[in-house]
């Protein structure tokens, strides 16, 4: 018999697709984003103008957001 939670890991992603802010763009190529809950982090890419809102996935932007308001809700 498989262990149910090692089961349970294999259906979750790997790389969760987050939103964020842009809020700076550094001269290396990369952004300063700030999360939802209030972390900021730091991807790759320049694609999406600061002021904005980012798709981001496996540490780079992937495509600019729609403008819309965020709720998270806690399960």
């Amino acid at each position: 018999m498989t262990n149910p939670w090692k089961r349970l890991e294999q259906l979750l992603p790997n790389n969760p697709l987050l939103v964020g802010d842009v809020i700076l763009h550094n001269g290396d190529g990369t952004s300063t984003i700030t999360l939802p809950d209030g972390r900021e982090i730091r991807v790759r890419g320049q694609s999406v103008a600061v002021g904005e809102k980012a798709f981001i996935q496996g540490g780079e932007i992937r495509s600019q957001a729609p403008n819309l308001t965020v709720v998270n809700i806690t399960v």
